[in-house]
């Protein structure tokens, strides 16, 4: 007898081939019958007229401290994902020497946005090594699938203590960083993480530890990575969010690093036009050739589906609070805070400070604040701005934008939160040029960030907003070929061992949704932190079940108590993927060839 039938679906397996109407028989984790299933089962699902697909595979998340508190790694199953990998942007929780740990927790809060509350009464530190840190994982009841990255943070300062945010390492020390990531590597580590963003500071405002590493210490610990089997290479450049430097010094060490591990790197993420350098997107997709030619392979990424930004006066640390004429405002407690936008002179002084500032981050905020809608209200009286843009309340009331807004946030207590898409695709040029971009074939989807920046972006929701965006609502993909996008694509990336795609003998992580009706819910804010803190909070809709070995985790949109998740190990989970034949995908117009 079979534990889960799935009658009647129209099957995307993963590998670019057009849906097929099938049963899927699974027994013991795994699928073991495709096609005509007459076998009875324990359980049986009706899928007619919805899709069953692979688990959605998200390889950029930061859910290394959730998990302890969450081990549902909500909400990325609501969205079908099964499978995460996470300790990326050279931030990991191990190895951590006595006394760190307060390090790292603060590290990972100032750079991943989580409430430094939360992270302080979540994480019990129970682990000094890695492998430690991953039999804790281990003892955790998991919904989904994990596997972790380890960072170069915590090697660092493991390794060279308060020195690692200053100095470059010495012999020693940079051996004592080599034997911590190959001890981390051999017990199931997916790879080394490593970050040199300028934006990325640690709980004291200075860069992270990483900035002060040398080519030659980024290299030799790219090389133990080629020691162990199924691992990569995972690194943010300083250069990269600019259309890298024009010297191209970070195109030169990833290649120098791809070659001395055997092994791909991957970075994140190409945008859209960023202001001042229309042609960013290429300047980034190009990586991928200079790899190419220096017999390396680096693989850009992108967040595939027009993310939202949200921002409001209390807990959000993007929008109004990233803007340095509102700093003042946002040093009052909250309660001050209100009282404080009903001020006259603070008003004055709050738009005459937005208006004057010329920084391209607020002035693209700036020109875009009448595009902002009220995503969610708390107050009854509220409801009925809900859905609708600044512009038009501020045209329906005569007044001016941020006024408008201003007035909104003392209505309702400032219990009140606006959204905004981040890309613009309004005319047909902005829509061709996104196309271009998402189906190059150098390209890899990702980079949710799930676990991270949990009162500003909403990138989680990335696999349902882009069916609804990228299928449904624009031709960019065909269905077949974004399901292989977000399954077979990154499972191969990090050479994930039968995960990815349906086929006989592979786990059954499997999704199971309504095409016409795939979609992410409405943001809200949900207090469920530890402490009490707030984060934002999007569901999918649509998705009828997810499973993972074959147990659902999700079942008509909601976590069920099932908790069949595994921690995954490199070399048991993973196998090295050969550079030159890294993705081997199908799509319409394009080969993929690295």
């Amino acid at each position: 007898m079979l534990d889960v039938a799935i009658r009647g679906a129209m099957v995307v397996d993963g590998t670019g081939r057009p849906a097929r109407r099938a049963d899927i028989g699974v027994r013991d984790g795994r699928i073991v019958a495709i096609g005509t299933v007459d076998e009875d089962a324990d359980r049986t699902i009706d899928a007619d007229g919805h899709v069953a697909c692979p688990g959605f595979v998200d390889v950029h998340t930061h859910y290394d401290a959730q998990l302890f508190w969450d081990p549902t790694f909500s909400p990325s199953p609501l969205h079908g994902v099964t499978t995460v990998i996470a300790g990326n942007c050279g931030i990991s929780l191990a190895p951590v020497a006595p006394d760190d740990e307060d390090f790292l927790v603060r590290l990972l809060s100032r750079v991943e946005a989580i409430p430094l509350e939360s992270l302080s009464l979540g994480v019990k530190f129970e682990w000094g090594s890695f492998p430690e840190f991953l039999d804790a994982v281990d003892h955790q009841d998991l919904a989904i699938n994990v596997g972790f990255m380890v960072g170069h943070s915590a090697l660092r300062r493991f390794a060279m203590g308060a020195a690692a945010s200053s100095d470059p390492a010495s012999a020693e020390q940079l051996r004592t960083m080599r034997e911590a990531l190959s001890e981390a590597l051999a017990a199931g580590g997916f790879g080394f993480s490593s970050s040199t963003a300028r934006t990325q500071l640690d709980g004291d405002g200075r860069p992270t530890p990483p900035t002060y590493a040398t080519d030659a210490e980024m290299i030799a610990m790219a090389r133990e990575c080629g020691r162990h089997p199924g691992t990569s290479l995972e690194f943010i450049p300083e250069s990269a969010a600019y259309g890298f430097d024009a010297e191209g010094r970070d195109l030169a060490l990833m290649s120098a690093m791809s070659r001395a591990a055997r092994r791909h790197v991957n970075w994140n993420t190409v945008l859209l036009r960023y202001p001042g350098k229309p042609d960013i997107q290429d300047l980034q997709l190009g990586s991928a050739e200079v790899g190419r030619s220096e017999g390396a392979a680096i693989v850009p990424m992108m967040v595939p589906h027009n993310f939202r930004v949200r921002t409001d006066f209390l807990d959000s640390d993007t929008g109004f609070r990233s803007q340095p004429g509102f700093a003042r405002l946002f040093e009052l407690d909250p309660g001050s805070r209100h009282a404080a936008l009903q001020e006259p002179r603070m008003r004055a002084e709050l738009l005459a400070n937005f208006e004057a500032a010329t920084d391209w981050p607020t002035t693209v905020f700036r020109d875009a604040l009448g595009e902002l809608l009220v995503s969610d209200a708390t107050a009854p009286e509220m409801q009925r701005f809900v859905g609708r843009s600044v512009a038009d309340i501020a045209g329906e009331r005569r007044a001016g934008r941020l006024e408008t807004v201003f007035d909104l946030a003392v209505e309702s207590q400032l219990e009140i939160g606006f959204t905004r898409y981040l890309v613009p695709v309004a005319t047909g040029e902005q829509r061709a040029l996104r196309r271009r971009v998402l189906r190059d074939p150098r390209l890899v989807l990702g980079a949710s960030d799930g676990g991270a920046h949990v009162r500003g972006v909403v990138n989680v929701e990335y696999s349902t907003a882009s069916f609804a965006e990228l299928v449904r609502d624009d031709d960019v993909f065909t269905l077949e070929e974004l399901v292989q996008e977000l399954t077979d694509v990154p499972a191969r990336l990090y050479g994930l061992t039968d995960r990815g795609r349906i086929e006989l003998g592979t786990w059954a992580d499997i999704v199971i949704f309504d095409p016409e009706t795939i979609a992410p819910s409405a943001v809200s804010m949900k207090r469920d932190l530890p402490g009490g803190s707030a984060r934002l909070f999007t569901s999918g809709r649509g998705i009828d079940a997810v499973l993972v070995a074959g147990q659902e985790v999700v079942r008509d949109g909601a976590v069920t108590d099932r908790r069949p998740g595994r921690l995954l190990r490199s070399g048991r989970d993973s196998a090295t993927t050969p550079r030159n034949r890294l993705l081997s995908r199908r799509r319409r117009d394009e080969q993929a060839v690295l």
